[in-house]
C-alpha cells in the first residue's frame, strides 16, 4: 500500500528518513530515480541513512511502476520518494494507485521559480504538476509531516 509519495531532490535525508516514515508509519522505502540506481557512491548512502527496521528498495523509474503494478510493493506500508516533479509525474501517469504527491523540496535553477520555501518549478515540472491535478492527484506542498498540507494549485 502507497502511503505517500514525495518529491525531494535530496532523496533520503532526515526529514524523509524519519519524520515521514513515522509519520506514514511506513516500512519500505522506495528510492525511484534513473541516475541513483546506477551510482554505487549514492547508493551507499542511501543505505546508511535508512531508518533502522525499514526496508530500503532503490530502482529506476520502469521499474519501479513495474513492481508497483505487479503487486509486488502490497505487502508493504510503502514510502515513494523521486527526485523531480517529472518523475512523480511519470510515476503517477502509469501507477493508478497513486491518488496523491507530496512536493518536499526542490532545488534552485536558472529560470525556475519559487513557491514555497523549499519548491522551486520550472516550466515543465508547472505542466507536470497542471496535469497531475487535471487527472485527479491531489498535489501537496508540505516539506515536513507536522506543517499543514498546502495545495499547490493555491500557488500556482
Amino acid at each position: 500500500m502507497i502511503k505517500l509519495c514525495r518529491v525531494d531532490h535530496r532523496l533520503l535525508h532526515g526529514q524523509v528518513a524519519f519524520s515521514w516514515t513515522n509519520a506514514v508509519q511506513a516500512d519500505c522505502i522506495l528510492v525511484a530515480s534513473d541516475t541513483v540506481v546506477n551510482d554505487e557512491m549514492w547508493k551507499t548512502t542511501l543505505k546508511l541513512g535508512k531508518p533502522a527496521g525499514v526496508k530500503l528498495v532503490i530502482k529506476n523509474i520502469a521499474d519501479s511502476i513495474q513492481a508497483i503494478n505487479s503487486g509486488v510493493t502490497d505487502k508493504y506500508h510503502l514510502l515513494i520518494v523521486v527526485q523531480t516533479i517529472h518523475d512523480a509525474y511519470r510515476l503517477s501517469k502509469e501507477v493508478p494507485s497513486i491518488r496523491s504527491v507530496n512536493l518536499g523540496g526542490a532545488k534552485k535553477q536558472e529560470g525556475y521559480r519559487q513557491i514555497s520555501k523549499a519548491m522551486f518549478i520550472g516550466e515543465q515540472d508547472e505542466l507536470d504538476i497542471k496535469t497531475m491535478l487535471d487527472h485527479g492527484i491531489a498535489v501537496e506542498i508540505r516539506q515536513l509531516a507536522s506543517e499543514s498540507s498546502i495545495p499547490v494549485q493555491n500557488v500556482l
